[in-house]
């Protein structure tokens, strides 16, 4: 069984960022994972993307990291999504009850 490397590329484009998550999210990327996001986070002039399209594992403390962006982005009245969910994340995250919360796209924001 292979395990794929995390890795966060960002991408700036004119109305958002866009954090591009690969790899498997589990307690051992998770320092990294948070570092990317708190460099953009707090950032209101910009939509913040998450787009876990080539995310292949997340595991609670990664969901954890995910709310708390979420939650300060929702205090700062800030654009936020999370894109491309692929199936077995997304029944994940409708098992946890953040399915609910999170928006997954946003209009305008390339």
């Amino acid at each position: 069984m292979s395990v794929e490397k995390f890795q966060v590329d960002q991408e700036e484009l004119e109305k958002s960022i866009q954090l591009h998550i690969r790899g498997e999210l589990d307690l051992a990327a998770a320092l990294t994972f948070r570092h990317a996001l708190e460099a953009v986070v707090h950032r209101t002039d910009k939509a913040l993307i998450l787009d876990v399209g080539e995310l292949t594992y997340i595991d609670s403390t990664g969901i954890g990291i995910v709310v708390s962006a979420l939650k300060i982005r929702d205090e700062l009245k800030a654009p936020f999504a999370v894109r491309h969910i692929p199936s077995g994340i997304k029944r994940l995250f409708d098992l946890t009850g953040i399915s609910g919360f999170l928006n997954e796209g946003i209009e305008g924001t390339a």
